[in-house]
Formats: C-alpha cells, sequence, structure tokens
C-alpha cells in the first residue's frame, strides 16, 4: 500500500468518524422522551400478610377449634382490615392489627405484653401509609410522586401517633409451610395478633399534617405534583 494510499484510508476513518460524531450531536438534543418503567398488575395486588387460612388453625387461646376465634379475627383472616373496620364496635376508628410468628410462646407472649405504641405502632402505620401510596399510583411510586414517597415513608416511621389503643391480644397454632426447601413437610407456628385502633379523625389529622410537611420539602416534575396533589384529596378513600 503506498502513502497515498494510507492517507486516503486515514481521511476516510476521519469523516466517518466525524458523521457518526456529528449524528450523536444532532440526534440527542430531540430525544425528549424518557423511559419510565410501569409496573404489571401483580405488583398492586393485595397479599395476605398471614400465610394461612381458618382451615389451618389447629388451636386458638381458647380451644382446640377456630370456630370460637374472635370475630375481628376471623374476618381479618378471611376477608382483610376492610371487613374487621366495617364492625359495628369499630364505628369511627381505623383498626391496626400487628402480626408476629414463631415457635416459643413464651417469646411471643412477651412480645404482646410489650408492643409498644410508641416504637412498634409507627411502623404498622408506616406500612399501610406506604400501601396506600402504591394503591393509587399508576407508576413505581418513586416515578409516580418523586421525592415525596420516600420522605413521606420516613417521616411516618418517625412519627408519634397519640390516642391508639391496645384492645385485645390473641394467640392461634396453625399448620404452615415449612420454609426449608429441604424439607417440603409442613409445620406448626404459633401467631399471635394485637388489636389496636385508633379514632379516625385523630388518625387523619396526624396523616393531613405528615402529607402537608413532606410536600413543602418536596419538589416535583408537574405530572409529579399532580399525583401528589390526587393522593392527598382521595388519601383516606380505600385507607
Amino acid at each position: 500500500m503506498t502513502i497515498r494510499s494510507i492517507n486516503s484510508s486515514c481521511m476516510n476513518i476521519k469523516i466517518i468518524s466525524l458523521l457518526v460524531i456529528s449524528f450523536i450531536f444532532i440526534s440527542c438534543p430531540g430525544q425528549t422522551k424518557i423511559f419510565i418503567p410501569v409496573p404489571d398488575s401483580s405488583y398492586f395486588e393485595k397479599r395476605n400478610s398471614i400465610g394461612i387460612g381458618i382451615n389451618n388453625i389447629t388451636e386458638t387461646k381458647d380451644s382446640s377449634s377456630a370456630a370460637v376465634m374472635p370475630e375481628w379475627l376471623r374476618l381479618f383472616i378471611n376477608e382483610g382490615i376492610e371487613a374487621v373496620e366495617s364492625l359495628d364496635r369499630f364505628y369511627n376508628k381505623y383498626v391496626f392489627i400487628g402480626i408476629n410468628k414463631g415457635t416459643d410462646p413464651a417469646a411471643l407472649n412477651k412480645w404482646a405484653e410489650m408492643f409498644s405504641h410508641i416504637y412498634d405502632f409507627p411502623v404498622l402505620a408506616a406500612e399501610r401509609i406506604e400501601k396506600r401510596m402504591i394503591a393509587s399510583a399508576s407508576l413505581y411510586p418513586n416515578d409516580e410522586y418523586g421525592p415525596f414517597f420516600e420522605r413521606l415513608v420516613k417521616r411516618s416511621y418517625g412519627a408519634s401517633y397519640p390516642g391508639t389503643l391496645k384492645e385485645e391480644t390473641y394467640w392461634v397454632k396453625a399448620t404452615v409451610d415449612n420454609d426449608n426447601t429441604a424439607d417440603l413437610a409442613s409445620s406448626e407456628t404459633y401467631i399471635y395478633f394485637i388489636l389496636i385502633t385508633v379514632d379516625r379523625p385523630v388518625m387523619q389529622s396526624i396523616i393531613r399534617n405528615m402529607i402537608a410537611q413532606t410536600e413543602n420539602s418536596s419538589a416535583f416534575t408537574s405530572a409529579q405534583a399532580a399525583s401528589v396533589n390526587r393522593l392527598q384529596q382521595n388519601f383516606f378513600e380505600g385507607f
């Protein structure tokens, strides 16, 4: 190959490189669309956090039969917290149920006795607030609400919730699937439930204040601001 042909080849490479670079710089400013992943429907599905059904129960606090369980617990296992709150005894109240599982009833009983409105209840409140935000979102919550989502959840974990009342504690013994994949057999475990209530106006006032404080400290896109505004207006529908 001659020196002239080498120079010619180098020139062609330079021209091609410049064209590619020019294409990149010309194309990029026009790319205004940003891909935002949309979760499938399974992301928003409500799941039974207990992992058992009535038929799995082999013993209760009162008897060897699930038939004599308190009505609130039977409804909770079968239908969820909304069914519990529909009972007349819980009129104008929110109901929260703390759950703990294990094979040592003495340790679980101590957990129930020591359950703290200051340290333990905020976890239940924060989880419910987070679920409510996810349920009203069409995108992943960090995309839907921006930094507001994470900040509100963190604030709710550290908030104070005056007016909460621990009304009842109950336990059941149930057959559950063994978590050890090497052992496919089922085993029995104790599940303890703590029934807590709080007046609706009190809880709503606390959450509204948290939402307002969080909104004032967050920056949004126009779409995220619209989502947060809708959430404020409808937060307690389905909470």
